[in-house]
């Protein structure tokens, strides 16, 4: 049993066999369009521009918020290896802060005293790391297994140092908070259509903002900066080849046609998980306080590491697939140096956290 399968019941195979007949299969196309219509009106946001996976999507999201060489951002330990990397790949310095525990995403109050305690704001109104004196440009949330963490506090908390938010809202898409989509609170938001998310293209990413600005960019940037002509090929800085291709596209079209059914299919599995533990001293994860989560990744917490890991091994050798959290980031060799604040409620969940089958069940 996998722990999350891509489901494919709509008109997938109808909108790919129309992109290979219209030969537009690559970068230009009506499907890429028609996607990011599509995602902007599902998520609330103005704009959204379509790029190849979700690590591209952080990582021009990180230069669209400013972040230059030696730059620090803040992040979460407990995250994919995916968000450090496209903060070096961004030429930034990662910062681990911890996370809350009902969450499991980047904690306010963590972050607020990490500022207070660690930062200064120079004279130009910047934020300054006391121990490295680099600045501290962006700050990147991630939305944990689906499960909104306290977004509108990290924005507030941010504003505050002049530190602009980038959303990982990559396993998010279908989380709201506080009535508003997940990736639509920071300066930006990105998302993943990776083959195991909630919806997939079997590689694809997003950005979304409402910065009329930012999103021009973040166009030109993803297209190799190719200034528009009936023939010339000028292009006006350094850029990326990050452009989703029309034929993923179009499978993502076919995809988030039927999200919302994906979405109702997973909050029904939730349910039947929440009862199975209710009376087990295993915690089954369910949303904070006026936060709709995905359940894009269902989650249980065990007492302690050893019952985690025998539940592990035990699922695994019956073939079913199940999964502890990722390594902590600061415990990975290339991230081992970074600065951290206290971490002890990220290395309280690494013990204990488990992902279970998660798939969209097919009637």
């Amino acid at each position: 049993m996998p722990l999350h399968a891509p489901v494919f019941n709509g008109n997938e195979k109808q909108y790919v066999l129309d992109t290979i007949d219209s030969t537009f299969v690559s970068s230009v196309g009506n499907y890429v369009n028609a996607f990011e219509k599509k995602l902007a009106e599902f998520t609330g946001a103005k704009y959204a521009v379509a790029v190849v996976n979700g690590t591209t999507a952080l990582h021009l999201s990180l230069l669209l918020a400013g972040v230059k060489a030696g730059d620090e951002v803040l992040t979460q330990p407990l995250t994919f290896v995916a968000t450090s990397n496209a903060i070096v790949h961004a030429g930034g310095v990662p910062v681990f802060i911890d996370v809350d525990i009902d969450s499991m995403g980047l904690s306010p109050v963590a972050l607020k005293k990490f500022l207070e305690e660690a930062t200064f704001k120079n004279g130009d109104g910047e934020c300054i790391s006391r121990k490295t004196g680099n600045r501290i440009k962006a700050c990147v949330p991630m939305h944990t297994f689906g499960f909104p963490g306290r977004i509108d506090e990290i924005v507030q908390v941010c504003s505050a140092y002049n530190i602009a938010v980038v959303e990982d809202a990559a396993e998010s898409l279908g989380s709201y908070y506080k009535g508003k989509h997940t990736g639509t609170y920071g300066l930006v938001g990105t998302f993943s259509f990776n083959g195991n998310k909630i919806m997939t293209c079997g590689a694809g990413g997003a950005i979304v903002t409402d910065d009329d600005a930012i999103a021009k960019k973040a166009k030109h940037l993803s297209t190799t900066a190719k200034i528009p002509h009936e023939w010339d090929f000028i292009h006006d800085e350094v850029a990326y080849n990050y452009r989703m291709p029309n034929l993923n596209a179009a499978v993502a079209c076919a995809q988030i046609e039927q999200l919302d059914s994906f979405i109702r299919n997973k909050h029904q599995l939730s349910q039947l998980y929440a009862a199975f533990f209710e009376d087990s001293d295993v915690k089954f994860v369910q949303e904070i306080d006026q936060a709709s989560a995905n359940f894009w990744l269902n989650t249980i917490i065990f007492p302690d590491r050893q019952r985690q890991q025998s539940f592990l091994k035990e699922s695994n050798a019956q073939k079913v697939m199940t999964r502890p959290v990722w390594e902590l980031m600061n415990k990975l060799d290339m991230y081992k140096k970074c600065q951290t604040g206290n971490l002890v409620n990220a290395e309280w969940l690494a013990e204990r956290v488990v992902n279970i089958p998660s798939s969209v069940r097919l009637n």
